[in-house]
C-alpha cells in the first residue's frame, strides 16, 4: 500500500470519456462480500491472499496502488538469514529464516538463487566487548566495526541454523593474501575476508505477481484488485475507491486483515480505529553502470556493517551495481525519496571498500527508497529494532462480529510462513481447518523450472521452434516456466523487437499488459519489467510503451498523454531519472 505524493491520472478529466469498468473491480461489485478481506498488496498481503485461496476460503485482496508498489518493491534484493539478528538475540527468527531461505531457493529457483557474500574485515578483535553490551541492552553505543573473531564466531552460529541438506555451502575465512588475490580491488588495509551463502532475490516485483497468480489460480473464490483503496469500515463493510473512476462500494467481510506495512497506522484510521504500531525506518538504494566496479565485486554481494553501525551492501545485479542501504527514521505521511545526502554517504562506503575506484553521480541509473515495516521502536536504535512479527487482534465497533488483524512487522525472506501463521489465525475465527500446506509447494514459473544444465537445454529445446534457443532461454530467466504461457500464444508468430528496446518485444510487452493486471504506464515500467531498475528507460522508449499499453487498453490519445506525463514526474520526482524531451504518444 502506498502513499500518494504524486498523483495518477485517475479520473477522466473534463470532456474526458470516463475509462471502461475493469472486470476485476465490476466482479466485486457485482458480489461485494466475502469471508475476508485483505488490504495491502506488497509480499505478506499477497503471500495470505495466497495461502487463503488455497484452503478454498473466499477471500478479496485490495491494493490502493499497485501490487507490490510499496515497501516491498523497495527492497535489497536479497533473500537472507538474517546473521545479525544473532546479536538481538532472535534465534527463533534466525532458524525461521533460514528455514524460509533454503525453502525459497528450491520452490522459486527462477528467482530466488544461492548469494555469494563476502565480508572485508579490518581488524582481529573489535567488537569483542561491545558486543555483548549489545546483546543485552539493544542500545548503540559507540560504534564499532566487527573484527574476524567476532564475525567468525556468528558466522559458526549461522552455519549450524543454516543445515538443511546442502543448500549454501558453509562459510570461509581467508587471509590478507588470498582475499586480495580473488578480489583484487579491495581495499589491500583488509586483514581478512569471510565469505558465506545467502540468496539473491533478482526480481522482488516478479516474485510477488507469482505469488498472486497462484492464488487467483485456486479459483473464483479469490479475487484481487490493484487501485482500489479501503477508506473506511463501517455497518456495511469495507469501503473501497476505485483510483481509475473515484467510485466507491462497500464489501462485506467477516474478517478484515490490514497487511499495509508501514502504512498499517494510517490505513487503521481511515478504518476509523487510531493505533500506534509502526514505527518504520527508511532503507535507499542506488544502482550504477559502472562496468569497472561490477567486475571489482567477482559477482559476489560485498556486505559489512559501516564504522557508524549501519548495514553496507554492494550488490552486482542486472549487470548493474545496486548499493544500499540507510536506516532513518522516517514519517510515513512523506514519500521516501534517496537524498543527496544518502549518495554522498554510498559513495563513502564504496571508497572504503574499493579505494580506487572513482564513481560519481552521472554512472546513477536509478535510485529507490522505501520503508521497513518494522514495530514502534521509540528509543532502541533502529539497528535493533526486531525484524520478527506479530497480528494485533481488534473487534470492529461498527460491525459487530467482524474482526480486524494488523499484521505488525515482518519481512521478505518469511513470507510464506508469515502467510501461514496469519492464515491460520484467519482460519481459527472463522471457524475452518487448513487443507494443505504452502509447504515446499512451487511458486508460479518455479514449477517444473530446470534446475540442471541437462534439464534447462531439453525445456529450450523443446520451445526452440517458437522463438529460437537464445530468446527461449531470455524468457525462462525471466518468467521461469511461465514463459510457457507467453510462448503459447506467440506459437506459429514471428516476435518484432520494440524500436527503442533490445530485451523486450512489442508482443511480450502487450501479453505482461494484458494478463497482469496493468492499469497504468507506471506498473509495466516498474515492476511488470526491469526497465526502469537497470537504467534503460528513454523518452522514445516510454512513448511506445504507452502505445501498446493503449492499444490493449483502450486510451485515448489524452490518456495516453496522461501517462506518460504521470511516469515520467514519478521517475524524475521518486527515482532520479530525468528523461530528454518527449515527443507525443504514437
Amino acid at each position: 500500500m502506498s502513499s500518494h505524493p504524486i498523483t495518477q491520472p485517475n479520473t477522466p478529466a473534463s470532456g474526458q470519456a470516463a475509462p471502461a469498468a475493469r472486470a476485476e473491480v465490476a466482479a466485486l461489485r457485482a458480489r461485494p462480500n466475502a469471508s475476508v478481506v485483505i488490504i495491502g498488496g506488497g509480499i505478506n498481503g499477497i503471500a495470505t491472499f495466497r495461502d487463503l485461496a488455497l484452503q478454498g476460503v473466499d477471500v478479496v485482496l485490495v491494493e490502493r496502488d499497485d501490487f507490490v508498489s510499496g515497501a516491498s518493491s523497495a527492497s535489497s534484493h536479497m533473500i537472507h538469514g538474517g546473521i545479525r539478528y544473532l546479536e538481538n538475540g532472535e534465534f527463533r527468527l534466525v532458524k525461521e529464516s533460514v528455514t524460509e531461505r533454503n525453502a525459497l531457493i528450491r520452490i522459486a529457483p527462477h528467482y530466488v538463487k544461492p548469494l555469494e557474500t563476502t565480508v572485508p574485515i579490518y581488524s582481529t578483535f573489535s567488537g569483542i566487548l561491545s558486543a555483548p553490551m549489545r546483546f543485552l541492552t539493544h542500545k548503540q553505543g559507540k560504534p564499532t566495526e566487527r573484527g574476524a573473531a567476532l564475525i567468525k564466531t556468528g558466522l559458526t552460529i549461522y552455519d549450524a541454523f543454516s543445515r538443511d541438506g546442502g543448500s549454501v555451502p558453509r562459510h570461509r575465512f581467508h587471509g590478507r593474501t588470498r582475499s586480495l588475490a580473488e578480489l583484487p580491488a579491495l581495499d589491500p588495509k583488509i586483514k581478512y575476508t569471510a565469505t558465506y551463502y545467502d540468496a539473491s532475490m533478482h526480481d522482488p516485483e516478479r516474485l510477488a505477481l507469482d505469488v498472486l497468480f497462484d492464488g487467483l489460480a485456486a479459483g473464483p473464490h479469490a479475487r484481487a484488485a490493484n487501485h482500489l483503496g479501503a477508506v473506511g469500515l463501517d455497518a456495511d463493510g469495507v469501503r473501497v475507491r476505485d483510483g481509475l473512476t473515484g467510485e466507491e462500494f462497500s464489501i462485506a467481510a467477516d474478517v478484515v486483515v490490514n497487511t499495509s506495512g508501514p502504512w498499517t497506522d494510517l490505513t487503521n484510521a481511515d478504518l476509523g480505529r487510531e493505533t500506534r504500531f509502526m514505527g518504520g525506518t527508511k532503507g535507499s538504494h542506488i544502482v550504477l553502470d559502472h562496468p569497472e566496479l561490477l567486475e571489482a565485486t567477482g559477482g559476489r554481494e560485498i556486505f559489512f556493517e559501516h564504522e557508524d553501525g549501519r548495514i553496507v551492501l554492494i550488490y552486482p545485479l542486472k549487470g548493474r551495481v545496486m548499493v544500499g542501504t540507510t536506516d532513518l527514521e522516517h514519517d510515513m505521511r512523506e514519500p521516501a525519496v534517496c537524498t543527496e545526502a544518502e549518495v554522498d554517504y554510498f559513495f563513502e562506503l564504496i571508497a572504503h571498500v574499493f579505494p580506487a575506484i572513482a564513481v560519481d553521480r552521472s554512472q546513477i541509473v536509478y535510485r529507490f527508497s522505501g520503508v521497513r515495516p518494522l514495530p514502534r521502536h521509540d528509543d532502541t536504535q533502529p539497528g535493533f529494532v526486531s525484524r520478527d512479527y506479530r497480528i494485533e487482534r481488534a473487534d470492529v465497533a461498527a460491525r459487530p462480529g467482524t474482526t480486524l488483524l494488523s499484521l505488525v512487522g515482518g519481512k521478505w525472506t518469511t513470507f510464506r510462513a508469515l502467510a501461514e501463521h496469519l492464515s491460520n489465525e484467519v482460519l481459527e475465527l472463522l471457524g475452518a481447518t487448513r487443507v494443505r500446506s504452502t509447504e515446499g509447494l512451487a511458486i508460479g514459473g518455479g514449477a517444473g523450472y530446470p534446475t540442471t544444465d541437462d534439464a534447462r537445454l531439453v525445456w529450450l529445446v523443446s520451445h526452440d521452434d517458437e522463438v529460437g534457443r537464445e530468446r527461449a532461454d531470455a524468457l525462462l530467466e525471466r518468467y521461469g516456466t511461465r514463459a510457457e504461457a507467453y510462448l503459447d500464444e506467440v506459437d506459429g508468430d514471428t516476435e518484432r523487437a520494440l524500436d527503442h528496446h533490445d530485451g523486450y518485444t512489442r508482443g511480450e510487452i502487450a501479453w505482461l499488459v494484458r494478463n497482469e493486471r496493468v492499469v497504468h504506464l507506471a506498473d509495466l515500467v516498474l515492476r511488470r519489467t526491469s526497465i526502469a531498475f537497470t537504467g534503460t528507460l528513454t523518452a522514445p522508449l516510454l512513448v511506445e510503451l504507452a502505445g501498446i499499453a493503449g492499444d490493449e487498453l483502450g486510451w485515448d490519445d489524452a490518456r495516453r498523454e496522461a501517462e506518460i506525463e504521470a511516469t515520467a514526474t514519478l521517475m524524475t520526482e521518486r527515482h532520479g531519472v530525468v528523461l530528454e524531451a518527449l515527443a507525443p504518444a504514437a
